[in-house]
């Protein structure tokens, strides 16, 4: 399989996986850690910051590939499959518009803000104490 089509299905792949985690999130018969674990997910493929940067060679891509699939694979595993069956077959009939959120955008790097300045506490801390 050309590079072309493996990055077209991992697209396509992405593209309903989030939708899917999207409904399983709001699902009421989901259970709240399956919800946490989803959302997060949600917020990691959604994010505009990655933990690598995308534009360093190779690596950057590198979380994306193996991140993500284990946040969503974990997400999943967390939820009944009755409920991922139920939230797949909603994903298809009601695709997300995945186009730009800013309010979402500003979440996301707002939650990362404070996970950042929680890690830089912890090590200043540790280094003055």
């Amino acid at each position: 399989m050309g590079l072309k089509k493996q990055l077209d299905a991992a697209a396509q792949w992405a593209k309903r996986t989030i939708g899917t985690l999207y409904y399983v999130s709001r699902h009421p018969g989901t259970p709240w850690s399956a919800k946490v674990m989803a959302l997060i997910a949600l917020g990691y493929a959604l994010s505009p910051i990655d933990l690598i940067p995308d534009f360093i060679p190779l690596l950057g891509y590198l979380d994306d590939v193996i991140i993500l699939p284990l946040l969503v694979g974990l997400a999943v595993r967390l939820v009944p499959k009755d409920i991922v069956s139920a939230c797949e077959s909603e994903a298809r009939e009601h695709p997300l518009s995945l186009k730009k959120q800013w309010g979402a955008a500003v979440v996301i790097v707002c939650v990362w803000l404070v996970l950042i300045a929680l890690i830089l506490k912890k090590v200043l801390a540790a280094v003055h104490g």
